[in-house]
């Protein structure tokens, strides 16, 4: 993993925790509570890829489980964000563009769904039946419900970000650096390229132009002689 994308994902990921911790856990919404460090997670799998999402996603779930008011077992969520970060990289655009916002939805709602199977999964493994107490179905309705009206208001933020630090000259020697941002790729393969070559099209229309004026003015001559 490159360090520019360390140095982008560990403050956007210590920012989500914060604010989850000290902000949403304190709504004391009905069900779940709103995940943003597995929509930040998300955000950076779809940009990074499969690799770059599950040591992301690794990482921001070892930082929640050491984090208070932690009560569950060290490396439980860690577990659950390396594998949605790994299977949301799957679903990178292969241009760096969204078609539409369907996608990241759906990806959102099986995200939400998936990770709370999953890390009630692994409690029933280690012995911790809270979700059966609290009711598996609830949780898995509000959490889809609460990352999806939450989604859009942070998912395109942190893959815009991860974009245009990904494709930074400054921070990126790669070939990637000279492809140039991906967000605006449109920008050099659908105007640059066409303005390059109706330029050079323009030159040799005034080169031809050029070649008949001569031979005419050759052909006047010859015919005044």
């Amino acid at each position: 993993m490159r360090v520019n994308r360390i140095l982008l994902s560990t403050p956007l990921v210590v920012v989500a925790l914060v604010i989850q911790v000290s902000v949403l856990a304190r709504l004391h919404l009905p069900g779940a509570v709103p995940d943003l460090l597995l929509l930040t997670v998300l955000g950076l799998a779809m940009v990074y890829g499969h690799v770059g999402g599950a040591l992301v996603g690794f990482g921001a779930g070892l930082l929640a489980d050491l984090a208070p008011p932690a009560d569950h077992a060290a490396g439980r969520y860690a577990l659950v964000l390396c594998v949605i970060g790994y299977l949301a990289g799957l679903v990178k655009p292969e241009n760096g563009r969204l078609k539409s916002a369907t996608g990241p939805m759906a990806v959102v709602v099986a995200a939400a769904i998936g990770s709370t199977l999953l890390y009630a999964g692994v409690g029933a493994l280690v012995g911790d039946t809270a979700a059966r107490h609290v009711g598996l179905p609830g949780l898995l309705f509000s959490a889809a419900l609460y990352d999806l009206l939450l989604a859009p208001f942070v998912v395109p933020g942190v893959m815009w970000l991860a974009r245009r630090a990904d494709n930074d000259p400054l921070t990126e020697t790669g070939p990637a650096a000279k492809a140039g941002d991906i967000s605006s790729g449109w920008l050099s393969s659908g105007t640059g390229l066409r303005i390059g070559s109706q330029r050079s099209g323009l030159g040799a229309l005034k080169a031809k132009a050029r070649t008949r004026s001569a031979r005419v003015g050759r052909i006047k001559g010859v015919k005044r002689l």
